[in-house]
């Protein structure tokens, strides 16, 4: 399982495991890429957290959440943007100027249409099975931001 499961992505594991079709990346929606993403996001995020010292629920959550808030997403993609290949700009581009029905609390409009746009391009990059990519951006901002994760 773990060789298949590297060399087909994980998210072609799960369709597989689960029976579900292809689908064309290009025909999700922005929106659907910034959930995925979302998720995608917060799960790094967090097994980086677990893994650097097993503590308190409280404490894992109080320091995941500081990075998953989308005022930290929104200074993420800052550092990272002119980094991006044309093609995850405009998926950036899109998911920032898509038109969401709902509002990150405590976060401006600008920092939550930016954080959006980061996770969906977490979303597409990791439904397009370029996790190292998508790790080494993470890690890019990391360091550059001098984030403690």
């Amino acid at each position: 399982m773990g060789e298949d499961l590297m060399a087909s992505g994980i998210d072609s594991y799960i369709r597989e495991r689960f029976g579900i079709a292809d689908v064309d990346i290009h025909t999700y929606s922005p929106l659907a890429l910034a959930y995925i993403g979302d998720g995608v996001f917060d799960l790094i995020i967090r097994s980086v957290v677990v893994g650097r010292g097993n503590t308190s629920p409280n404490k894992l959550h109080h320091r995941t959440s500081g990075i998953v808030k989308a005022q930290t997403q929104a200074r993420i993609i800052d550092c990272l943007e002119d980094e991006l290949s044309e093609e995850e700009a405009d998926i950036y581009r899109r998911g920032r100027n898509a038109k969401s029905q709902t509002m990150a609390k405590n976060a401006t409009v600008m920092d939550y249409r930016k954080a959006t746009g980061l996770e969906a391009l977490v979303g597409y990059l990791y439904l397009t099975d370029r996790i190292d990519r998508l790790l080494e951006m993470i890690l890019t901002a990391r360091e550059k931001l001098g984030l403690d994760f």
